[in-house]
C-alpha cells in the first residue's frame, strides 16, 4: 500500500520479527493512529492504518508506568494470545476463550499479580474478563510486564474494542470491531508480532 521504507520502525527489533504494529500519539487526548507493518524484502512496508485510542494519562515512559495511573506504556512488547467471548476466532495466534471464571489480577500485593487467574484469584482486587460492557469480546494480550512482573508496574494492558472514538482507556489500545477483527485475523506466530507503543 505504501513505498518500502526502511526504518519506521525501532532498530533494535529482531529479524526473526516480520510483523509489527506501531501505536502513536494523534494530538491531544487519547486520540491515536495504529499502523500495521510487515518486513518484506529486508525494509519494513506499512500495510494498514487505523485510527485508535490510547489511555487517558497518554503515552508514559515503562519505568514511570504504575498502577491505576491510566497510562499507555511506551516499548516494545510481544502480542498474544488472542481472547475472546467466542469459542473460536478466525486467527492462526493462540487463542483463548473468555469465560465468567476469567479474572485479570491488579493487586501489586498479590502472587497473582499481572496474570490471567481461572477460578478464584489469591488477591484483593482483581478485573473480570467476562465485562458487561463486552469491551473483550475481541482483544489481545500486550506482553507488557510479564519478564519478569514488577508489583505495581501496570497490569492487563491489552488491544480491545473501543467505547468510541476519542473514549480513553485505562491504559491499553482500543479501535473499532471491524479494524480489530481485521488485525487478528492478520497476525501469525510465524510473523513473531510485537507492538510499538509511543516511540519506543
Amino acid at each position: 500500500m505504501s513505498a518500502f521504507s526502511p526504518q519506521p520502525l525501532p532498530a533494535r527489533l529482531g529479524g526473526h520479527i516480520r510483523q509489527a504494529i506501531t501505536v502513536l500519539p494523534a494530538g491531544p487526548g487519547p486520540a491515536a493512529v495504529l499502523d500495521t507493518w510487515e518486513r518484506r524484502g529486508g525494509c519494513w512496508q506499512k500495510t494498514a492504518t487505523m485510527a485508535a485510542v490510547a489511555g487517558r494519562g497518554g503515552f508514559v515512559a515503562a519505568e514511570a508506568k504504575r498502577e491505576g495511573d491510566g497510562g499507555t506504556p511506551c516499548g516494545v512488547y510481544a502480542l498474544g494470545p488472542v481472547f475472546g467471548y467466542a469459542a473460536a476466532n478466525a486467527t492462526a495466534m493462540p487463542y483463548r476463550q473468555i469465560t465468567a471464571d476469567d479474572h485479570w489480577v491488579d493487586d501489586p500485593a498479590s502472587p497473582q499479580y499481572n496474570q490471567w487467574v481461572r477460578g478464584a484469584p489469591q488477591a484483593a482486587s482483581w478485573e473480570d474478563m467476562l465485562r458487561p460492557d463486552g469491551l473483550y469480546r475481541h482483544g489481545i494480550v500486550v506482553g507488557y510486564n510479564t519478564r519478569p512482573i514488577v508489583p505495581g508496574k501496570g497490569s492487563a494492558i491489552f488491544v480491545h474494542l473501543w467505547r468510541g472514538p476519542g473514549e480513553a482507556t485505562s491504559g491499553c489500545v482500543a479501535l473499532d470491531e471491524a479494524n480489530l477483527l481485521r488485525i487478528i485475523a492478520w497476525l501469525t506466530p510465524a510473523g513473531q508480532p510485537v507492538i510499538v507503543l509511543g516511540h519506543g
